[in-house]
């Protein structure tokens, strides 16, 4: 499912304009990227589940084309869990 079938998803199931849908859309997604950035970032949606962010330690990898050893940096990424209720819905 793309963003624009989500957002028309959304409006039909809602009752509101595409526009409206959008915006509540866009809104939710600079919200959780908001408290994602924060030291303690995490966001729990109860019965869908919790976004959070972890620190990945820096690494050695190996390039798959010429099997060169590289350096990976440390970085920030971010993890899901689904919740009991996604879970038994999928």
């Amino acid at each position: 499912m793309t963003k624009a079938e989500l957002i028309e998803s959304i409006a039909e199931d809602a009752g509101i304009s595409k526009v409206a849908a959008a915006a509540s859309l866009d809104s939710f997604m600079d919200n959780v990227t908001k408290a994602l950035k924060k030291k303690e970032g995490k966001v729990t949606l109860v019965g869908f589940g919790t976004f959070s962010k972890i620190r990945r330690k820096a690494r050695k990898g190996r390039n798959p084309q010429t099997g060169e050893e590289i350096k990976i940096k440390a970085c920030n990424v971010v993890k899901f869990k689904p919740g009991k209720k996604l879970r038994d819905a999928v």
